[in-house]
């Protein structure tokens, strides 16, 4: 099974309090919708769409048609997306070879077509108020 490492900035509607805040279930909470409403623009298809939300580092990082090439070679063999159930939600503050800031890594066990049990890691980060995805990991 292929895995699929990027890290990526997209923007989104959700913004919440962060990782340092008081209520981190609120703050998670934020998080996981940030999460959900991106997966479901890589549900459809739409990368292209993702990666023009996303912020300029990433659009520096990650030039628009290496995006779109290394996410429809892991997601077009694993078919529809069937069911995704949440996991596991964190705040960090700290994550390897990335800067520091308020991070929440979510993980959701997901059924596709092709793929009856897999795990996408999201990680949303609070970027200027905005829950923002920061990377994605699918196994």
């Amino acid at each position: 099974m292929k895995t699929l490492t990027i890290m990526v900035l997209i923007a989104v509607l959700a913004a919440g309090a962060g990782c340092r805040s008081k209520s981190n279930s609120a703050t998670e909470k934020a998080a996981v919708e940030a999460a959900r409403q991106w997966l479901e623009l890589i549900d459809s298809g739409n990368y292209s769409a993702s990666w023009k939300e996303a912020a300029v580092y990433f659009k520096n990082v990650v030039p628009e048609d290496v995006w779109i090439q290394k996410t429809t070679a892991v997601r077009k063999p694993l078919g529809r997306m069937l069911s995704r159930k949440l996991k596991r939600a964190k705040c960090m503050t700290e994550l390897p070879g990335a800067p520091d800031g308020e991070y929440v890594v979510i993980q959701f066990v997901t059924s596709f077509e092709n793929k009856k049990s897999a795990v996408e890691t999201v990680t949303p980060m609070l970027d200027e108020g905005n829950w923002k995805v920061s990377g994605y990991y699918i196994k």
